[in-house]
């Protein structure tokens, strides 16, 4: 068996992966990528790259065809850009293959054992979940039930598209298929979509889904699966019966831990199943890091991303060893990209009630901001959430403890907030900083000014439960 040392050891090519292969390397250290899959991760070949080139074809009237090719082109242009050949001239060390974990934090890859010299950051990653539904895996066998990971293998578009979770992924293929002629089917236990979100926000897209011809069947589960000669069947609590083409699963994701020996090497687990680690992302294995989706945290790119980046700095950096970057799930914000688009961070408006003595609430709806009403797009809302600060309360409007935005460019929108609450600024400093009229930014200090007077009839109330 041959023995090579790297500073630093990487298991997993997704956006965990890459980011802290490529700390390293900034930081001038060597690196070892361990992958057993094409690099970039679900997200550049069944996640975010598709879906989201899918959205925008659908939004643009593109047909079901073109959007199609679209998804594929880029998919493959994206790809080019994190290749084993690229992370190779940026000097990183990638090694294919399955790789096993031991308890020294050492990493066997076929026969060969990659020694770290400063840690190891384990990347893995997670698949699809699959509920144990009778006759769903014979559905899978036979391709016309899919998951995330494989419902970019179709060739076509089905005519008749059954989605089983209202979740965000659930909701944003929904919408984009639908908008490409697709008879669209949406099923979930949960008694509305977007159920991690607050009741008004997914009463939005719950009519948005609506004015779109999205059949929505919620708060029943999916009793069983059927073949026909034309698709499957869908038994909804064996009494309401669902028939498509496909059926695409999007109920969640569950980590892939399988196949790496973490048991064996003392890696302790979450009852999720999940990696379990601190606040710097360390596990309960002496410098052995996880980052990712295998964390059960945040199940996003730009999460994963910053969590490589954290979790390398924290391996590699000689203060980090006594004091870690930490990685706050407070600050990490999150987008749905439905019609419109939901943008959230930190806390809903119920959690700040619950956690927060004296937080309050500041809130536009769309119908009330000029740029909507420009724009014929009213649906929707800002709600900033804050609470006091110590020793000062509510004095500058307090501190920025979370917020959701509706809108078109909520995505877009939820940055500066996000930033606000990066630099622990105060509320009001939103509120001074020029916005562009009429943009639909221009809604942020509108909103935010509520917190020292009354706005057009509007001021803060206290945070409800």
């Amino acid at each position: 068996m041959s023995t090579n040392e790297w500073d630093l050891i990487v298991v997993g090519g997704g956006a965990g992966g890459l980011a802290a292969a490529r700390e390293a390397r900034r930081r001038g250290h060597d690196v070892a990528l361990v992958a057993d899959a094409p690099l970039g991760g679900d997200c550049t070949f069944t996640g975010c790259v598709p879906s989201k080139t899918l959205i925008e074809a659908a939004a643009a009237g593109r047909s079901a065809d073109d959007a199609l090719a679209a998804v594929h082109r880029v998919v493959a242009h994206v790809a080019g850009s994190e290749s084993a050949e690229v992370l190779r001239a940026e000097g990183v060390e990638v090694v294919d293959g399955r790789g096993r974990l031991h308890g020294d934090g050492s990493v066997e890859v076929d026969g060969r054992r990659l020694r770290p010299r400063r840690g190891t950051v384990l990347a893995l990653g997670a698949s699809a979940a699959v509920p144990p539904i009778p006759g769903l895996a014979e559905a899978m066998a036979a391709g016309t039930a899919r998951t995330t990971d494989t419902f970019w293998e179709l060739d076509a578009l089905p005519a008749r598209l059954a989605v089983l979770g209202a979740g965000a992924i659930g909701c944003e293929l929904a919408m984009a298929c639908a908008r490409l002629g697709v008879e669209v089917t949406l099923v979930d236990l949960a008694p509305r979509v977007l159920s991690r979100e607050e009741p008004d926000v997914s009463a939005i897209i719950d009519a948005r889904l609506e004015a779109m011809g999205v059949r929505r069947v919620l708060g029943v589960g999916l009793a069983g699966v059927t073949g026909t000669p034309t698709g499957l069947a869908l038994a909804i609590d064996g009494t309401t019966g669902v028939e498509a083409d496909v059926l695409l699963v999007a109920v969640g994701r569950r980590p892939r831990t399988d196949g790496t020996d973490l048991a064996e090497a003392g890696i302790e687990l979450t009852d999720r199943g999940a990696i379990d680690v601190d606040d710097g992302l360390a596990t309960s294995v002496d410098r052995v890091w996880a980052v990712g989706d295998v964390t059960g945290l945040m199940p996003f790119t730009h999460a994963a991303d910053a969590m490589g980046r954290t979790a390398a700095t924290n391996a590699l950096g000689r203060v980090q060893r006594f004091r870690p970057e930490t990685f706050d799930t407070d600050l990490v914000p999150w987008v749905t990209f439905t019609d419109p688009e939901v943008a959230r961070i930190g806390v809903t408006e119920a959690e700040a009630a619950s956690r927060f003595e004296g937080a309050m609430v500041a809130e536009l709806p769309l119908d009330e901001h000029d740029r909507a009403l420009a724009a014929g797009h009213t649906d929707g809302v800002i709600r900033i959430v804050a609470a006091p600060r110590p020793g000062l309360g509510m004095r500058g409007g307090g501190r920025i403890v979370g917020a959701t935005i509706v809108a078109p460019r909520a995505g877009e929108m939820i940055a500066e907030i996000s930033l606000a609450m990066r630099l622990g600024a105060f509320t009001g400093r939103l509120a001074q900083a020029i916005h562009p009229y009429p943009t639909w930014s221009y809604g942020i200090p509108k909103a935010i000014g509520q917190f020292f007077t009354t706005v057009e009839g509007r001021t803060a109330r206290p945070a409800r439960a």
